[in-house]
């Protein structure tokens, strides 16, 4: 069985076709290769040292869990801070080696709702917020409230690409067919 991870609920809702090739088939996307996602793990691992307390305090954060693992069921992720609220909920920090340019995608969202659902089954408590950090843009922060129907699609990615793997069964492909252009398994696969 795959233990899957935000990553792969953001591969699966751009295009099944990701989890297919990669976990059925096996074939590698070979991520490693790209500069800036090299360069954003090396950012990414700068600003979990610095620890950005000024945030919290606008955040009004009571305590904090930095760098922590999560894990439940079939879901397991890596959260750069699990906050606990003054109001008493918790919520997830992300840091993203980025500008904000007045928008939040989609994959960051899905991010947060993944490691939502991971902060509620894990610490038992409800999570209906969560904050991302735009290094790039002088440490910009971004509330995104999250609602009970974003986890319940986080669980119905995790069914489907549970179907996927298990069941070995080959998806659709995207219906945005100009993501194609750019994907790493566009030479093999049939469109």
């Amino acid at each position: 069985m795959l233990s899957i991870t935000p990553s792969h609920i953001i591969q699966y809702l751009y295009c099944p076709r990701f989890i297919w090739y990669e976990h059925v088939l096996k074939i590698p996307q070979n991520e490693e290769q790209f500069q800036k996602v090299l360069k954003g793990r090396e950012i990414h691992d700068q600003k979990l040292e610095r620890n950005k307390e000024y945030l919290r305090k606008k955040i009004g954060v009571k305590g904090k869990w930095v760098d922590q693992y999560l894990s439940h069921g079939e879901l397991r992720g890596k959260v750069d801070e699990v906050l606990l609220l003054e109001n008493g909920k918790m919520a997830p920090l992300d840091y993203k080696f980025a500008e904000f340019k007045g928008i939040v995608f989609e994959t960051y969202k899905q991010q947060l709702f993944c490691y939502s659902l991971l902060i509620e089954e894990v610490f038992e408590t409800k999570v209906e917020s969560g904050y991302i950090v735009y290094t790039r843009s002088k440490h910009h922060l971004e509330e995104i409230t999250i609602k009970d129907s974003d986890k319940k699609g986080v669980k119905e990615s995790i069914e489907g690409i549970s179907k996927i793997v298990e069941k070995n069964r080959y998806p659709e492909s995207t219906r945005v067919k100009k993501r194609c252009v750019d994907c790493t398994y566009r030479n093999i696969c049939p469109k």
